[in-house]
């Protein structure tokens, strides 16, 4: 006869927990690695985005007034967007030391960078997919002043006929637009406006915020963001930033392709005849390879295709503005004369 053993039903509540779990964790683990490798691959497809330095035409002079002299508040704008955007983590932003190197390199006049055909170019060389531009349209003070009555205010006011007393509250307004420029097609992609303000009674636009010198305050300073105009900046910059990462998803990637040739040959360092100047940076690995047949038309004679075969890959290690030294790694020798090809 069979032993029978007699399970108790805590027993039995607790095998079925654990086969449950057992059976959950099975299920789970395909489920874990797909998540992982999802957010892997949102991650790498982040779209490249630069922000230039916003405009400040029409508020130079209110701006010049506050500040005691000509501060570049379009910078100070565009690196409190940066940071938002950078924040947010919807964009892959360019570093502000590439932005300028390449500013400088192309002597693009700071008048012609708002325009959209110009802003696409920069965005080119630096291989992003858009470039952000904006104006300023609002930057300074819009105080407002009140009259208090004297029978409002009471007692010995009242009595000896005060006809009012005024109460000034001190009001800081900023306005913001921003366009989304595609660098392929120099279409605007998106274009979006914010708008900031902060009142306080008897308080400093500035604060304890001191003045400029030659041009150079720091609006990214703690004293400017506890600010009245800092909070407004604050409060306009994260509209801005907020609307454009609702746009990061419909933003198309593009693939920014460089070809050159190698015009110097020693040893394994190849000088190439591209440069920042194309939008070639240092870490990039161009392919480089060389022609090996023609083919050509029977009846005209003229070629209509060109085998190209791969004879290796280079590192680029220094850049400047026309030309790029590499380090060439390949089972066969480079020559003067081959092609090299970039995608970023």
């Amino acid at each position: 006869m069979k032993k029978i053993t007699k399970i108790g039903g805590g027993q039995i509540s607790r095998y079925f927990r654990l086969g449950k779990i057992l059976h959950l964790a099975t299920f789970a683990v395909p489920w874990i690695l797909v998540c992982a490798l999802l957010s892997t691959c949102a991650a790498q497809e982040k779209k490249r985005v630069a922000v230039l330095n916003f405009d400040y035409g029409t508020v130079q002079s209110s701006s010049s007034a506050l500040f005691g002299s000509n501060v570049d508040v379009g910078k100070g704008i565009s690196d409190f967007l940066t940071e938002k955007l950078v924040h947010d983590g919807r964009y892959s932003v360019i570093e502000r030391s590439a932005l300028d190197k390449v500013l400088g390199e192309q002597n693009f006049a700071n008048s012609d960078r708002a325009d959209s055909a110009t802003a696409a170019k920069i965005g080119r060389v630096l291989g992003v997919d858009a470039v952000i531009v904006g104006t300023i349209t609002k930057f300074g003070r819009d105080d407002e002043a009140t009259t208090v009555s004297g029978a409002a205010l009471g007692g010995v006011a009242s009595r000896i006929g005060f006809g009012g007393v005024q109460k000034r509250k001190s009001k800081a307004v900023v306005g913001v637009t921003a366009r989304l420029v595609d660098t392929r097609t120099a279409e605007i992609l998106a274009a979006v406006s914010g708008a900031g303000e902060s009142t306080r009674s008897g308080a400093s636009l500035l604060g304890a915020g001191g003045s400029a010198v030659g041009g150079a305050y720091n609006m990214t300073s703690k004293n400017f963001s506890e600010s009245l105009l800092g909070e407004a900046v604050h409060r306009a910059v994260n509209s801005v930033g907020e609307q454009l990462d609702q746009q990061a998803a419909a933003l198309p990637m593009h693939k920014i392709e460089i070809t050159g040739v190698v015009a110097d040959v020693s040893s394994n360092t190849l000088i190439l005849n591209v440069g920042s100047k194309s939008g070639v940076r240092v870490g990039d690995t161009p392919e480089v390879s060389r022609p090996v047949r023609t083919i050509t038309d029977p009846q005209t004679g003229k070629v209509i295709k060109t085998i190209i075969s791969k004879v290796g890959t280079a590192t680029v290690t220094e850049v400047d503005e026309l030309s790029a030294t590499a380090t060439y790694n390949g089972a066969d020798s480079a020559k003067v004369g081959d092609t090299v090809k970039i995608v970023h």
